[in-house]
């Protein structure tokens, strides 16, 4: 929000509508949670993969651990854009404002901070080691920078932070002007991604407790909470995975857990404020790199490649996309591809040439299982995919080039010629009329070539409709069977000169 809201107004030249245009964003995000939950629309964040997801939550964790170096070395100024390029020339046009006093402290700081983290991670049961580790540095930090604040001038501090908590902010909603369409974006865009990892954390915990959340009602709560912040001073915000995982493993159970860490929260507001005068920017920004750099999982981004190429493709699209043009862009290009990727096995579905595999009743794709025989003057065919509008014509092409290929083969083997086609439709699970017509048509035209056309195991629904299309009536009794195995059975006994012995 911070980085879209800044490419438009910038906070130190106009506050007001800085804050104007975060609260009124907030409260649009609200409104497009609880209005997708209400109408049950939870389905489009499935549309963020987790592959997009993996890509654009390691990039930003990339930008925004670059973005601390400007507390880690003690910049002044810096740039307030968020792609790798400004970012890094920033760093180093300003290599005379590094002070390396900030630089030793807050290495050391990251250093102590990521060793408590990998002690956690090696054993959970002392995971209040990484838990209490950033509260002890700030403490730490603190202390040093207060005994040394007579050179403070060296090492930057957070300053004068007023005590009491926010003030309402109904008055600063921004419904006009030329920034609304700006805040109706941020909203949106804000809005779907925090719907995206609050869900996304919720689900991982549920699986984890084997309890199950419900997205729809997830969304209206997080909407809610929301349009109740825009009004309370609050910006978009959403479940914290981090804060989730230290409450899971500190046992909590309830949402009394949240009482006790909103009860913190406010007496910190209220008393303790002053005690972070003195708190050095370096270990915020240690805090920050901690926490975030977490979030590139490496490991995950090989599987991707050795399981599905096309995944990450839409991991790297996503990551490279958030590092080197920006956040909403990065995610558009990582969704298009994923949108690619559906329509692409849609259109072009998988379609195979069964087997018989000896000893059993089973028949497997050739290509797949070695010990697969042919069955003679059969073709078996299995599509993998409801048979649509959108493949219907793909289907019958590959339908025609693979009885071409098995004559060119039989040919050059010497084999019996094919005289039946049969197709396997137990993974077609849906149907309309194209695909029906397709199936009509590609029936007469095997007729003209003199080979029989059989259906084997449509499903209920596929069933139902080619029946109350009358499109069963062309294929006779002969051509309709449950099985594979069996349409085999039955067609090569009725064949005198040759019976195979599957």
């Amino acid at each position: 929000m911070g980085t879209m809201l800044s490419q438009a107004v910038q906070y130190s030249k106009e506050p007001t509508l800085y804050l104007q245009l975060a609260f009124t964003s907030t409260l649009f995000a609200g409104l497009l949670q609880a209005a997708m939950g209400f109408f049950r629309l939870g389905f489009i964040i499935d549309f963020l993969s987790k592959a997009t997801l993996l890509g654009f939550m390691a990039g930003a964790a990339v930008i925004v651990s670059l973005q601390q170096l400007k507390g880690l070395l003690g910049i002044v100024h810096f740039t307030n854009k968020m792609q790798i390029v400004p970012v890094l020339t920033s760093v180093f046009t300003h290599k005379d404002e590094w002070s390396w006093k900030t630089a030793v402290m807050g290495v050391c700081f990251l250093v102590f901070l990521l060793t408590t983290r990998q002690i956690s991670a090696r054993n959970p049961k002392l995971f209040w080691i990484s838990a209490a580790a950033p509260l002890v540095s700030v403490i730490l930090s603190t202390v040093i920078a207060y005994s040394i604040k007579s050179h403070t001038h060296a090492i930057q501090t957070i300053g004068h932070l007023p005590k009491g908590i926010n003030p309402p902010s109904v008055n600063l909603l921004h419904f006009g002007g030329p920034h609304l369409a700006l805040a109706l974006k941020v909203g949106i865009i804000t809005g779907i991604l925090a719907l995206t990892e609050g869900i996304a954390v919720g689900r991982t915990f549920a699986a984890m407790q084997n309890y199950q959340v419900d997205g729809n009602k997830e969304m209206i709560a997080l909407g809610l909470m929301n349009m109740v912040g825009s009004c309370a001073s609050c910006f978009v915000t959403t479940g914290s995975f981090s804060r989730s995982a230290v409450s899971y493993n500190a046992g909590g159970k309830t949402v009394v857990s949240n009482i006790v860490m909103a009860a913190t929260v406010l007496i910190t507001l209220l008393f303790l404020m002053p005690l972070f005068h003195y708190t050095p920017n370096l270990i915020l920004a240690a805090i920050i790199i901690t926490a975030v750099i977490g979030l590139i999982d490496y490991q995950a981004a090989f599987r991707l490649w050795k399981v599905d190429k096309l995944d990450c493709v839409a991991c790297l699209s996503s990551f490279f996309g958030v590092l080197f043009i920006s956040v909403p862009i990065g995610l558009a290009i990582a969704v298009g591809i994923s949108v690619f990727k559906i329509l692409l096995h849609v259109t072009r579905p998988n379609t195979n040439v069964l087997g018989y595999i000896p000893s059993t009743r089973s028949f497997q794709s050739i290509s797949r299982y070695s010990t697969a025989v042919r069955i003679p003057s059969f073709l078996i065919i299995a599509v993998e995919a409801p048979f649509y509008f959108a493949n219907s014509t793909y289907l019958q092409e590959r339908t025609l080039r693979w009885i071409r290929e098995e004559e060119e083969r039989i040919k050059a083997n010497n084999e019996p010629p094919i005289k039946c086609v049969i197709i396997d439709m137990t993974a077609v699970t849906a149907i309309d009329t194209s695909g029906i017509d397709t199936i009509c048509e590609l029936r007469r035209l095997l007729e003209k070539r003199s080979l029989k056309l059989v259906l084997a195991n449509p499903v209920g629904n596929v069933m139902e409709k080619l029946f109350n299309s009358n499109s069963l009536e062309a294929f006779g009794l002969d051509g309709l069977y449950l099985t594979v195995s069996e349409a085999v059975d039955d067609i090569s006994s009725s064949w005198k000169p040759e019976k195979p012995e599957p």
